[in-house]
């Protein structure tokens, strides 16, 4: 009976996985994960992801002991780990799912030769994707760099493959001497432990994320296409971090929505807003795979030459939601308690850091990274650069939101900004989102003192924005 080594990567499931459904038919079958922070450099995870980690590991690994097997973890070099480990059992084959982040495809060359110089079989397999980044092309076969464009060609091109279940009879390889312990990987946050009540908004692993994907399409679907811009109603999926670790597939979500979308036709305009925005992801990955310079570079290329100016106070009131602007300060405190911001805010804050502070993206993008439990490569760069104007596909650079009037349109009657800037709760409608303009018997029946209880505006928006353009043209003039 031959034994393949089945590598998790950011697909911690059981179903939906082909190179693990190839590895179980070809006999038995070592699930493997490695903690490799020194290959992936300034893309180790950051706190909020770890912390989802750990608990997906958890979960991946009590469904394993279910079935009957055991999850390695490993912590170290994976190239040295898996040669170690290569040379003291008889393996025949190391199955992964591929990657497109620059880190991860270069870790995947050193496993193959790791491999081949013992006469191992090294096989990537699809599962990450709806489609791999070499199969979408526009017609003069280079790369789309328009989103709408792309998503219309995915969309009309052959529907992604149905997942691909566990086999029933998969049997499992007698687990490593020398694995370590979950607790050993240290991915948990100690003194202090500032995720202590994330299990109560979050359940990582494969069973949280199907329960999650049916309840938005039982429920919250029927509203997502105008509700997903207002960030008090739950109006979205939440899917992202459970597909940032891959506890669930994109083909997973893709074919149950339209399953749900066959079964209920009025949902139409819904579940297909909601598959674009799953087609952003997409998008996202493919600009990253073939344009893998996006990570630290601008995708346009005259922004190399943006005067950013970097002011480390103004950084800080903006990562500790004490800007002046209420859905801003909303938005950065809903992050730092629960690892995640609604998508309409992640735009208005990322605007505000990028053009209204004039703060590099990369800042704001690094932010992001260490406090979001669906940090992304893919979706976290193309997002960020969308919002700064240097992107494919971006905003024009004088799109600048306005704080005060994303705060009236999208949190209209005050319930986010009110939950997450209490200070503001007594506030009437009227001066929620600009409290500076309020009179003094406002202030003063609100019990509210600006400048002590909340702070004044750090900025001013229309010299912001009228300093932000001036810097524009400087880029378009050279």
């Amino acid at each position: 009976m031959t034994t393949t080594v089945f590598l998790f990567r950011n697909d911690l499931r059981l179903t939906d996985l082909p190179g693990l459904a190839a590895a179980s038919r070809a006999g038995d079958v070592l699930p493997l994960y490695i903690l490799d922070d020194a290959a992936a450099g300034d893309r180790a995870l950051g706190g909020a992801s770890r912390w989802w980690l750990h608990h997906s590991l958890q979960a991946l690994g009590e469904e394993i002991a279910q079935a009957g097997g055991q999850l390695n973890l490993l912590r170290g070099d994976s190239a040295a780990c898996l040669r170690e480990l290569l040379a003291s059992r008889d393996i025949t084959a190391v199955h992964c799912s591929r990657a497109y982040s620059p880190w991860e495809v270069a870790l995947e060359a050193q496993l193959r030769e790791a491999c081949n110089a013992l006469g191992v079989t090294f096989k990537r397999y699809p599962g990450t994707l709806l489609h791999e980044p070499e199969h979408i092309e526009n017609q003069s076969g280079a790369p789309f760099k328009v989103f709408t464009p792309f998503w219309r060609h995915c969309c009309r091109a052959e529907a992604p493959a149905q997942p691909v279940p566990l086999p029933s009879e998969t049997t499992w390889a007698e687990p490593l001497a020398q694995g370590a312990p979950l607790r050993e990987l240290e991915l948990l946050p100690t003194n202090p432990n500032w995720a202590a009540h994330w299990s109560t908004l979050w359940t990582p692993g494969s069973e949280g994320a199907r329960k999650t994907l049916e309840r938005f399409l039982q429920d919250r679907v029927q509203h997502y296409a105008s509700g997903r811009d207002h960030p008090a109603e739950e109006a979205t999926s939440r899917l992202s971090p459970h597909l940032r670790f891959g506890d669930i597939s994109p083909r997973q979500v893709w074919h149950t929505a339209r399953a749900t979308l066959q079964q209920q036709p009025a949902l139409e305009e819904q579940i297909n807003k909601f598959l674009a925005e799953l087609g952003w992801r997409e998008f996202s990955y493919h600009l990253l795979f073939h344009f893998p310079s996006i990570e630290h570079a601008p995708f346009k290329s005259q922004f190399e030459n943006f005067p950013w100016l970097g002011n480390e106070t103004l950084l800080r009131a903006w990562q500790q939601g004490q800007t002046g602007y209420p859905v801003v300060d909303a938005g950065m405190r809903e992050l730092w308690h629960t690892g995640y911001m609604h998508n309409r805010i992640r735009m208005v804050t990322a605007s505000f850091l990028t053009k209204h502070l004039l703060t590099h993206w990369r800042t704001g993008e690094r932010w992001f990274w260490d406090t979001l439990v669906d940090a992304d490569p893919a979706s976290n760069t193309a997002s960020w650069q969308w919002a700064a104007g240097s992107g494919a596909d971006a905003a024009p650079y004088f799109r600048i939101f306005n704080p005060v009037t994303q705060g009236q349109k999208f949190d209209a009657d005050g319930v986010y900004v009110r939950r997450w800037v209490p200070e503001l709760a007594a506030l009437p409608d009227r001066y929620l989102h600009r409290p500076w303009e309020a009179p003094a018997a406002v202030l003063e029946e609100a019990g509210l003192s600006l400048g002590s209880d909340y702070p004044q505006p750090i900025v001013d928006h229309r010299e912001a924005r009228e300093a932000a353009l001036a810097a524009y043209q400087e880029i378009r003039k050279g």
